[in-house]
């Protein structure tokens, strides 16, 4: 005897070796043999054979019309057996019974399981549902397989060319367009990515990066909602001190500047003043909201997003000619042993007298023209003239802070490379295209008129970072707790030296108009200044506040994401460089295993032949193909320059470290700190 049985969703069909009440012993075709369960045991029977009886009933289960079978059905609960009689005949065969229990269990949208062999039909109206979803699931169906064809003969549909984004980076796995490219990807044995470039869904590398950078960061775009700048509603003083920035002539956000009293006196006063939107922005209103949605301003070659719009930056940013609300703290120095005597924090008007360029002036202010009154006398544009005493002490004063600071370092700053300058012709500002003349400048690190504005700045952040500290007022610090490599630079609420800079505590809170932790800290200072030693009852963020926590989580995210795409601008900026003036080989330097740094252009590359040589070894690259959607180039060295390898001293590796491979490369950095972002 033969029984025909269910077992787990599965129909299966064997010679019956033994049976008792609850259960028989079957083997199967293949030998094995199963006990069975006797209420899944669904036909017993005597012939055909049981492969022969599943093969005839599969056949005709295929022929059952499903539309047919659910008229015929009984309202009530039924079995196969009575269905194949109603279906077929009343004497339905063997074969016939076991092809309506095929048909029936495969349609589910018809008939609902009851049990084992039994069933019950769908009400017509939830029939109709499932009939319509069935229709709709295999026109997609359908769909999928026509766009994964076009895909796979090189072509984009446009459905897919809109989800390219989401497809790549943040895909939902059931979406119609994603199963495509997935298909096409399998059938093709190319990456997605690949796949989809050859079709040419990527039509310019450029924008590739700059709208996948919008959706991962910007989802609704960069255009900001109608907002008004609140006014300044403190009856602020007058200072007395003139004060003046230094900035790149692309500079819109001018967040500090700085003023000079007292020279030749004995006793000098230097005035850092930055710009005080806190003074009207409050936190929970319009603008801030923004403000802290984006969390810092986006800089790239040849653009930026701003923080915040341009009008709310133009109410409160430091413009030549104008009395404007600054949080200005004071230091007094002794002028001839630079000691500090004392400082002072004040909420006060400070007249502007200057905007300098430094891109227009470095060629001029040298440490040679500042510390020698006949250097280069008249040179110059007429506003550095007016200030050339006041940028003389401040550059006198910028060394002593500097030294001072690597004594706590335990070594000092080393910035040997260059900053590099991107000019993207005829940009003026405007979103760019990624097809524009691309121009490339040396600047190097550490030049006066940027050693001013970093010890400056650096001064600020770590005084007022630790009268917050000294008052119980909380804040956002950057701490780094030694200068050993892997330790990383970290924000928190707790005034903790940063190794890395040298100072016991560092608070960013001179560039409001830029980063949202600085305006954070601003309202904490502007509380300070007004209540002094109950200022923390007053600030806005208390001790152990939720929210100070919260954006600093959010800054971090996205200040990394801001810094990562920056640098993989400036590379593709960098080859797009290289493809415009035809550079086919470069110079450079071995500073890792396999990598080489150009000695003229901001270029990190891998190379082939490069595992065997020593670190600091000068090299002649052949450079390869270029891949602007990767960002990356490779090289094979072909010559070797020198004999022995120069040293390499030990330097400062920076956030904005060109990427080596593909966009972006994970350096162990030790963070230099500067308020004046490229921009």
């Amino acid at each position: 005897m033969f029984a025909l049985f269910e077992e787990a969703g599965k129909f299966q069909a064997g010679r019956v070796l033994s049976e008792a009440e609850a259960s028989s012993q079957i083997e199967l075709e293949s030998g094995k043999r199963v006990k069975v369960k006797a209420a899944n045991v669904l036909l017993k029977f005597e012939k055909p054979a049981p492969a022969e009886l599943i093969r005839q009933a599969q056949s005709i289960a295929q022929g059952i019309e499903l539309e047919l079978a659910w008229e015929f059905a009984p309202e009530e609960e039924f079995g196969f057996a009575d269905l194949a009689r109603d279906y077929f005949s009343e004497h339905a065969t063997l074969e016939q019974q076991a092809g309506a229990l095929f048909r029936l269990f495969e349609a589910p949208h018809y008939f609902r399981r009851a049990g084992k062999g039994r069933f019950k039909k769908a009400p017509a109206e939830i029939l109709q549902q499932a009939l319509v979803a069935i229709e709709k699931k295999k026109q997609v169906q359908e769909q999928i397989a026509q766009w994964a064809a076009e895909l796979g003969a090189g072509s984009c549909p446009p459905a897919i060319r809109e989800q390219l984004f989401r497809i790549l980076f943040k895909p939902d796995k059931n979406a119609p367009e994603y199963k495509a490219v997935v298909e096409a990807s399998r059938a093709t044995h190319m990456a997605p990515l690949d796949l989809l470039q050859k079709a040419g869904a990527i039509e310019s590398p450029y924008q590739f990066h700059w709208k996948r950078f919008l959706f991962e960061n910007f989802p609704r775009g960069t255009a900001f909602p109608p907002l008004q700048a609140p006014a300044i509603r403190d009856e602020l003083p007058l200072a007395t001190a003139q004060a003046f920035s230094i900035d790149d002539s692309s500079t819109t956000e001018i967040d500090d500047a700085l003023s000079v009293q007292g020279l030749g006196s004995g006793t000098v006063t230097v005035g850092i003043h930055i710009a005080a939107p806190g003074l009207a922005l409050q936190p929970g209103t319009p603008v801030d909201l923004v403000a802290r949605q984006r969390l810092s301003t986006v800089y790239m070659p040849g653009y930026k997003i701003t923080m915040l719009p341009e009008d709310v930056v133009q109410a409160y940013t430091l413009q030549e000619g104008r009395d404007c609300p600054s949080v200005s703290l004071y230091v007094t120095f002794d002028e001839a042993t630079l000691v500090v005597k004392s400082s002072e924090t004040k909420l006060e008007r400070v007249p502007i007298v200057a905007n300098l360029r430094h891109d227009q002036l470095d060629a001029v202010v040298t440490q040679e023209w500042l510390e020698d009154p006949a250097a280069g006398n008249g040179d110059g544009p007429p506003a550095a003239i007016r200030l050339r005493e006041p940028l003389s002490f401040l550059h006198r004063l910028a060394r002593h802070l500097k030294s001072l600071r690597e004594v706590v370092r335990g070594k000092p700053e080393n910035f040997n490379r260059p900053d590099y300058n991107f000019k993207l012709v005829g940009n003026d500002g405007a979103e760019p295209t990624g097809e524009e003349e691309v121009r490339i400048s040396i600047r190097q690190r550490g030049s006066p008129l940027d050693l001013i504005v970093a010890e400056a700045m650096i001064l600020a952040n770590s005084t007022w970072g630790s009268w917050l500290s000294e008052l119980g007022v909380p804040g956002i610090y950057r701490s780094q707790a030694s200068m050993a490599p892997g330790v990383k630079v970290r924000m928190g609420t707790k005034a903790l030296p940063h190794a890395g800079i040298g100072v016991k505590s560092y608070a960013w809170s001179t560039s409001p108009l830029r980063r949202y932790t600085d305006l954070v800290n601003q309202w904490q200072i502007i509380a300070a200044a007004r209540h002094g030693r109950t200022a923390a009852l007053a600030a806005p963020f208390k001790p152990k506040d939720a929210e100070l926590f919260s954006i600093i989580s959010g800054f971090d995210a996205a200040y990394s994401a801001y810094n990562g795409y920056q640098a993989g601008m400036e590379r593709f900026w960098t080859l797009k460089y290289v493809e415009q003036q035809g550079i086919t080989e470069l110079v450079g330097t071995v500073f890792k295993e396999g990598l080489v740094r150009a000695d003229d252009i901001p270029l990190v590359l891998p190379v082939m032949g490069g595992n065997d040589l020593p670190r600091g070894a000068k090299v002649r690259v052949q450079l390869g193909e270029i891949d602007e959607i990767t960002l990356d180039v490779k090289g094979t060295v072909v010559e070797r320059l020198d004999l022995e390898p120069e040293p390499l001293v030990a330097e400062e590796e920076t956030e904005d470290e060109p990427a080596a491979g593909p966009i972006t490369i994970a350096v162990d950095v030790s963070e230099t700190e500067s308020d004046n972002p490229a921009p």
